[in-house]
């Protein structure tokens, strides 16, 4: 594998699968000894240009995020049924962590190097200022890595 294939070493997201956002978001809240932050849905199919597997989505998630220090935070993620990296990561393996995520520059280019060194692509869509993309790093890392590059 190429060496610094992404530009960045510096993690900016824990992304984590759960059943019930509300539920485990007051836990979290509550260990980490702040406010309940609340959660907001991912956009729609036509906001969003969400893409899974090569085809369009119309999958959509629960999003809540805590800053945990630093640029970095942990996301909780409740998807909805329609088939996402999120509800095919938590029918099959269950709670836990779905991805870690870095911001890039140049997201097309570096999604192209991480295919050509065997991490495909298996989701992206869109989001108000910037993009992201789930590459699926499981048998390298052992988790999938999620880019994200704002605008």
């Amino acid at each position: 594998m190429e060496k610094n294939i992404l530009g960045t070493s510096t993690v900016v997201q824990i992304g984590i699968l759960v059943h019930d956002i509300e539920k485990t978001g007051h836990v979290y809240a509550d260990f980490l000894g702040i406010d309940y932050p609340g959660w907001s849905w991912t956009g729609t199919r036509e906001e969003a240009e969400t893409e899974f597997r090569g085809q369009p989505s119309e999958a959509r998630s629960k999003l809540m995020f805590f800053p945990v220090g630093g640029n970095l935070t942990i996301e909780l993620i409740e998807p909805d049924n329609h088939p996402s990296t999120w509800r095919e990561d938590l029918d099959k393996n269950g709670e836990g962590v779905h991805h870690i995520a870095f911001i890039v520059k140049g997201m097309k280019e570096i999604v192209m190097k991480l295919e050509k060194n065997g991490i495909p692509l298996i989701q992206k869509g869109e989001y108000t200022g910037g993009r992201y993309a789930y590459m699926d790093s499981n048998a390298q890392l052992k988790t999938l890595i999620e880019l994200l590059e704002n605008d």
